[in-house]
């Protein structure tokens, strides 16, 4: 009996990894790291996802984790199962009532063996360096903030794909992102912005009142440019225009030129009112009032309903 109360722990068991959920915040792995910094860190890690959240604590109360991890069910949900080691607040009778309460199923690992709930236990780990080697150089939630951003947006060993993009299926946004190539939606926008640049000393802006008299250019037989009359604004540098031919025609704008008689000769002018005539466009009808129409540019309707 003697000896056997001195010989050396057994051989180490067979490996029995925790089955990896399908699911998102299916199962959270949760932990307390520190004192570190004069700081208590409540560290809580996605097992599908590999997503950590960690929280300074001011107070390790049951209570206080309780109202942490409140804080994180809101924005994430309720987990099926949450896995931790035997610490008084997690095995506290309220923590417990909490977790029966809300439909979640809390493990606690075998006590003294911390590789029941590795995934916490290796993040803490990697936590813990990484605020250790920035000491003294950032606050500690500065700090700890810069970690989370690298660990969530760097690959896993594990899953290969970052905690990022699995968690909210996207890469992070960094400053490193600004040494990079521009996404093709940017390079397209200044492509095209580079490209009116260059237009820009050739062109002028031109816009056309509605009711003004133009001329406009014909694709048809005859003159090259027949006299006609702006109806509507179809676009920005887009009108409908209504010829001495009774004939409607869409132009842009570099196939008009000012009008063939001047604005006060419009009242001459009779206009087919497009907008409430069921009449096509080859039919006479009546002259629509064009008084609205003799308004400066800037005040002048867009369309003449």
């Amino acid at each position: 009996m003697l000896c056997q109360s001195v010989r050396n722990a057994p051989q180490w068991a067979p490996l029995h990894p925790w089955d990896w959920p399908e699911n998102l915040w299916q199962r959270i792995h949760m932990d307390f790291a520190g004192p570190l910094e004069g700081s208590m860190f409540l560290v809580v890690v996605d097992a599908h996802s590999k997503w950590p959240e960690v929280s300074i604590m001011q107070s390790t109360t049951a209570e206080s984790t309780i109202q942490k991890l409140r804080g994180l069910f809101s924005r994430f949900g309720l987990p099926e199962q949450l896995l931790s080691d035997n610490r008084p607040q997690f095995v506290s009778q309220a923590f417990q009532n909490v977790m029966k309460a809300n439909g979640v199923h809390h493990i606690t690992s075998a006590p003294h063996h911390p590789s029941t709930n590795g995934l916490a236990e290796r993040f803490v780990q990697t936590m813990k360096q990484a605020l250790k080697s920035a000491r003294g150089q950032l606050s500690i939630q500065k700090h700890l903030d810069t970690f989370l951003l690298s660990y969530r947006n760097t690959p896993h060993a594990t899953t290969k794909a970052s905690p990022a993009f699995l968690m909210i299926g996207r890469q992070l946004r960094t400053f490193f992102d600004l040494l990079k190539p521009s996404e093709p939606r940017q390079i397209v926008q200044r492509q095209q912005q580079e490209q009116v640049i260059r237009h820009a000393p050739r062109a002028k802006d031109r816009t056309f009142s509605l009711g003004l008299p133009v001329l406009a250019r014909n694709y048809t037989s005859g003159a090259k440019w027949v006299p006609a009359t702006v109806i509507t604004q179809t676009g920005p540098v887009s009108y409908t225009v209504w010829t001495a031919e009774d004939l409607t025609w869409r132009r842009h704008v570099d196939q008009l030129l000012p009008g063939h008689t001047s604005p006060q000769d419009t009242s001459s002018v009779e206009l087919p009112d497009f907008t409430t005539s069921n009449e096509t466009p080859n039919q006479k009808s009546p002259v629509p009032d064009f008084s609205p129409l003799l308004l400066p540019v800037a005040e002048v309707p867009l369309c003449l309903a």
